[in-house]
C-alpha cells in the first residue's frame, strides 16, 4: 500500500503470493444468512486486521469495511477530507493544531455510544504501540477538550494532518471493548489476536472469520448508523491469483476480481462484467545514482540529463495498458502538487545524443536493477525494464539488465548500491507532502546518495512546500519543487499503471481509491435503493 514503509512491505508480501482455490459458486461461499452474499477475488498482503498494527493493502480495505476514520474520502476524491465519525474540523493558522468535533450519535456494533474516550485511546494506542503506521502520527499528541471534542497537537507544522487522519490504520476502536481483551496505549499492548478474530469498530461490517492466508469473511453490522448502507449480509474476500480470478469473475463464481492486469481484462468476456479502468496511485520511476563511488556514469548530470530525453514515454505506456498515464511528475496526477499532463518529460532524442556527448560518459554500461519476481497490478517490471534498455539502446546508452529478486533487490535499493533502480512509490497518505522523499536527502533521496549540498536549489524549494500552510499556496509550492526535480533531479517519473475493477452487472459502487482499494460499504446491488 505503498511509501516509505507499505512499499516495502507489499513487494516483499508479493514474492511469495499464495494461490487459493476457488471456493463456492455464485457468491455464496462464507456463511449463512438471509441476505446477498459478495465474492470479492483479491491477491492478499495481509498480516492483521487490528487497527493500529495493519498497514497493508488487504489490511486497509478490510478495516476500512468493519471500522472507521475521524475523516474519510468520498470515493475517488482525495482533495478533500470528508465528514467521517468527526462531522468538521478546524486547523489551526499555523497547522500546529487541529480540532476535531464529534458527530453525535454514532455507535459501536454492540450498540455502545462512540465517545470521545474512544477516540484519544485509539489514536493513543496507534502512537503507544510503535507498530508499523504509528509514523502517521509522528510529533503528534491527542487530548479531549470536551466530551465532543478532541484535539490534535502538532510539534512543528502538519497541514497534511487531515489527510492523513482517513488511513485506515487510523480507525477508532470500542476502548473498552479492546481493554477487557488486553488492549493498552503502549507497547504492552495484546489485543491483536482478539481483534483478529472479533472486530470492535463502528463500520457498515463486522468480522466473521479470518484466515490471513486465504480468506476474510466480513457480515452486515446490525447497530450501523453511519451514512453508506451495506447491502450484503456477508463479504467472503479470497486469496486468489490473477489468471484465477479472471476465470472466478467470467464464471460468476465471484462478483468482483481486483487484480487483474489490461492484457487479462481485454481477453474477457464483457458481455455480463463492467470494467472500470483508470490510473492507480503508484509511480513507476527511474533513478540514477549520484554517488560516484558507484557509477561515474550515473552520476553525471549530462548523462542523467541523456537518460531523461532518451525514454519514449508513450511507448511505456503501451506496455503498461489501457487506463495507465503518463505522470508529469513524482506526484500522482489525483494529489494535490502534480503537475499539468503539459509538463510530462518527452523523449528528445537529439537532445539526448547532445546531452551524452556533453557528459563525456563512454564505454561505460550501468547495470539496471529491477526486482525480476515483482509485479505491480499486472505489470511486470521485467517487461518495463527489457523496453527501457531497448530504448536507450536507441539514443546509444547501453545498459545491463540486473534483475534479482525482491528480497534480495530491496537491501541494495535501500542501502544505495543500485546504479540505475527501477522502482515505485505509492503514498502513504494523499498529501503531497509525502513526495519530500524524493527530495535531497529525503529517504529516497538518500538511496540515490543525492545530499542537499549536490542542489542546494532543490532542497530549498523542498523546504519551502514543506513550510507552506494554505492549501493554494501548498499546491504552488510542491508544483515548483516538482518542476526543479524534474530539471536537475535524479529522478525519472514513468507509468501510473491501470487499475482495474471487475464486476458482475448485479455489483454498483466499486470504485477505486488508492488507500483502501475498495469502500465494502458503498459496495451495492443493481437495481436496490
Amino acid at each position: 500500500m505503498f511509501g516509505a514503509r507499505r512499499s516495502a512491505a507489499l513487494a516483499a508480501a508479493a514474492a511469495v503470493v499464495l494461490a487459493v482455490a476457488a471456493c463456492g459458486s455464485g457468491g455464496s461461499g462464507g456463511g449463512s444468512g438471509s441476505g446477498p452474499t459478495l465474492v470479492i477475488d483479491s491477491t492478499f498482503d495481509l498480516k492483521t486486521v487490528d487497527p493500529g498494527r495493519e498497514y497493508e493493502l488487504t489490511g486497509q480495505m478490510l478495516t476500512h469495511g468493519m471500522y472507521e476514520t475521524l475523516l474519510t474520502f468520498a470515493g475517488d476524491d482525495l482533495t478533500t477530507p470528508a465528514p467521517g465519525l468527526a462531522s468538521s474540523y478546524e486547523l489551526s493558522p499555523d497547522a500546529k493544531t487541529l480540532t476535531l468535533t464529534l458527530a453525535q450519535g454514532r455507535v459501536f456494533s454492540d450498540g455502545s455510544p462512540v465517545t470521545a474516550d474512544d477516540v484519544v485511546f485509539s489514536l493513543q494506542r496507534v502512537i503507544g504501540m510503535k507498530g508499523n503506521p504509528s509514523f502517521l502520527l509522528d510529533g503528534v499528541t491527542v487530548a479531549k477538550k470536551d466530551d465532543t471534542t478532541v484535539v490534535l497537537t502538532s510539534a512543528e507544522p502538519n497541514a497534511a494532518l487531515p489527510f492523513i487522519l482517513p488511513n485506515p490504520a487510523l480507525s477508532v476502536v470500542n476502548s473498552k471493548v479492546v481493554t477487557a481483551n488486553g488492549g493498552t496505549t503502549d507497547d504492552t499492548d495484546g489485543a491483536e489476536a482478539f481483534l483478529n478474530s472479533t472486530s470492535a469498530g463502528s463500520g457498515p461490517y463486522m468480522l466473521k472469520s479470518l484466515d490471513v492466508a486465504s480468506q476474510a469473511v466480513l457480515t452486515k453490522n446490525p447497530a450501523y448508523n453511519g451514512s453508506a448502507k451495506p447491502a450484503y449480509e456477508n463479504i467472503v474476500i479470497r486469496n486468489v491469483q490473477a489468471a484465477t480470478q479472471a476465470l472466478n469473475v467470467q464464471k460468476g463464481d465471484s462478483q468482483i476480481a481486483l487484480d487483474l492486469s489490461g492484457d487479462q481484462v481485454s481477453g474477457l468476456d464483457q458481455g455480463e462484467l463492467t470494467v472500470t479502468s483508470g490510473p492507480s496511485a503508484y509511480t513507476i520511476f527511474l533513478f540514477l545514482n549520484q554517488g560516484a563511488d558507484i557509477s561515474t556514469a550515473t552520476s553525471n548530470p549530462q548523462y542523467v540529463s541523456a537518460v531523461k530525453k532518451a525514454i519514449d514515454y508513450p511507448g511505456l505506456l503501451q506496455v503498461a495498458g489501457t487506463g495507465s498515464v503518463q505522470p508529469a511528475s513524482m506526484i500522482p496526477t489525483m494529489i494535490a502538487g502534480s503537475l499539468p499532463a503539459a509538463e510530462a518529460p518527452k523523449q528528445d532524442l537529439a537532445g539526448a545524443a547532445a546531452a551524452l556527448a556533453a557528459s563525456g560518459v563512454s564505454g561505460q554500461t550501468p547495470k539496471l536493477a529491477y526486482p525480476s519476481d515483482f509485479t505491480l497490478l499486472g505489470l511486470s517490471f521485467q517487461t518495463i525494464a527489457e523496453r527501457l534498455q531497448s530504448q536507450l539502446a536507441a539514443a546509444g546508452i547501453t545498459v545491463d539488465l540486473a534483475p534479482a529478486p525482491v528480497a534480495t533487490e530491496l537491501d541494495n535499493y535501500r542501502n544505495g548500491k543500485e546504479e540505475i533502480g527501477l522502482w515505485y512509490w505509492g503514498p502513504d497518505f494523499p498529501d503531497p507532502s509525502n513526495y519530500l522523499a524524493f527530495g535531497p536527502d529525503g529517504l529516497i533521496g538518500k538511496r540515490a546518495n543525492w545530499p542537499a549540498s549536490a542542489a542546494p536549489d532543490i532542497d530549498a524549494a523542498a523546504k519551502a512546500a514543506a513550510a507552506a500552510v494554505e492549501p493554494a499556496e501548498r499546491a504552488s509550492r510542491y508544483q515548483d519543487f516538482q518542476r526543479s526535480l524534474n530539471a536537475g533531479g535524479p529522478f525519472i517519473p514513468l507509468v501510473q499503471p491501470a487499475t482495474n475493477i471487475v464486476t458482475a452487472k448485479s455489483v454498483t459502487g466499486a470504485a477505486y481509491n488508492p488507500i483502501w482499494t475498495l469502500d465494502l460499504g458503498s459496495v451495492g446491488v443493481a437495481g436496490e435503493q
